[in-house]
């Protein structure tokens, strides 16, 4: 292939990537807010060109709602709830998704409880009926649920000599204490040990309901269509919700160093502070402040300051975490035992760089450059952009959120960037969990 035909090959590759992109960015744009005849809420973008439904909904109720002394009760139900449901037992219920290709998935975080469906068209009706039943008529039969909980149990004993796992689980507790979001979403062995199918059917109860719900679709049906089927698989389930609410916490300030010891050749370091929440006015600046600190990969500060020029670490990041009650900034790297402390004290002088001068006006536009540019990438599939209606949904952010949203990264200034950067990077009040046998610190 001569040079001429490569660059002509690669130019049109990428004018089809890109064109895909922004036909799939102009599409999300078209939402539409509808009603069901049961008065469920829901944005909906109808997408004619591919016969595929995809739907995702979130339940505001997650792993911090869980009773005490029952940690990973969430996640518990989001790994049981396609083991059986009806008349349908496990392999029965498998069985039929498998048949008509239906992808249905749970997940839980902290915060909520999400359900993700993917059909064909014309499998419609029945996906959103097993949907009913998996939400409805769970079963939880005894063989699946002690399945279930072997194979969690299992991931657990898995996580003790995992240092990352340690890291996380050592972080969070000394963050938020006694606080939910200070334990584990998996749980303990303790806790998932105690969970029962009556346990799993109560949570169902409590926190499956259609208030406080948010729906977002894409498909190709009409809207009165994707209407009826949310109301075949949502309407039968109760309206109000009976889960007490989350009091609201954030980190504690005061900075501290915990060495957890162990017989490994590395050590893996966990560090994070105070962060700010999703709907704090000096967001967007706090978002473009990360990138160029730790969230830019390659062409981050702490990336090249740690790995490229030392070689300290292969890898190295931050990013922001805002929860629904709170907001914490978190960042980790792996290193040799003998370079943690130079690690930490570079990640240190970084940060305490950035807070005292900023960042520079070529950093800023390059910044500002990426995050518009690569945000088509998260809406190049109707599964992708299902997800980001949710998203939106669940922050406030408004129908016209993807086309104001270049808006707001391309108004943060440097000056916002070094008011954020005060406002945020404190070296003091950071809180460090290493897990190795780090030379020369002491935790």
């Amino acid at each position: 292939m001569t040079i001429c035909r490569i660059f002509a090959s690669i130019f049109l590759t990428t004018f089809v990537v890109v064109s895909l992109f922004f036909s799939a960015q102009a599409h999300a744009t078209d939402i539409s807010e509808l009603e069901t005849p049961a008065g469920l809420s829901l944005w909906y973008v109808q997408e004619k060109s591919i016969p595929i439904l995809s739907v995702e909904i979130s339940f505001p109720r997650g792993g911090v709602h869980e009773p005490d002394g029952l940690g990973g009760l969430a996640n518990m139900v989001s790994a049981t709830l396609d083991e059986g449901a009806g008349d349908l037992d496990a392999l029965a219920f498998q069985t039929r998704l498998e048949e008509l290709a239906i992808s249905m998935s749970f997940s839980s975080s902290n915060d909520t409880f999400r359900i993700s469906l993917k059909t064909l068209s014309k499998n419609r009706d029945e996906a959103f009926r097993l949907l009913a039943l998996a939400l409805q008529q769970p079963r939880f039969d005894q063989k699946a649920v002690e399945r279930i909980k072997s194979q969690i149990q299992t991931r657990l004993i898995g996580q003790l000599e995992d240092a990352n796992s340690i890291a996380a689980k050592t972080w969070f507790k000394k963050t938020y204490g006694d606080h939910p979001y200070g334990r584990p979403t998996l749980g303990t062995k303790e806790s998932v040990a105690r969970i029962t199918s009556a346990d799993l059917k109560t949570f169902v109860e409590n926190n499956f309901r259609l208030e406080g719900l948010i729906i977002g679709a894409v498909g190709d049906v009409d809207p009165q269509e994707i209407a009826r089927l949310l109301d075949v698989a949502l309407s039968g389930l109760p309206r109000n919700t009976v889960t007490p609410e989350v009091s609201k916490v954030m980190p504690s300030s005061k900075g501290s160093t915990i060495v957890i010891r162990k017989p490994n050749p590395q050590s893996v370091v966990m560090f994070g502070m105070p962060g700010i929440m999703r709907d704090d006015p000096d967001y967007y600046a706090a978002y473009v402040m990360n990138y160029v600190l730790g969230g830019g990969g390659f062409t981050s500060r702490l990336y090249q300051e740690v790995r490229e020029k030392r070689g300290l670490a292969y890898s190295v990041y931050s990013y922001l975490y805002p929860f629904e009650h709170s907001a914490i900034y978190l960042g980790g790297l792996g290193t040799a035992n003998e370079r943690v402390a130079e690690s930490v004290e570079v990640v240190k002088a970084e940060i305490k760089k950035l807070a005292d001068k900023g960042i520079s006006d070529d950093e800023l536009a390059k910044a500002k450059v990426f995050l518009n540019g690569s945000f088509p990438l998260r809406l190049d599939s109707n599964a992708k952009i299902a997800r980001m209606l949710v998203a939106i949904r669940i922050s406030n952010l408004g129908r016209d959120y993807i086309e104001r949203r270049p808006g707001f990264i391309n108004t943060v200034s440097a000056e916002d960037i070094r008011r954020v950067a005060r406002r945020l990077l404190q070296p003091n009040a950071m809180t460090w969990v290493i897990v190795g046998d780090p030379a020369d610190i002491d935790g």
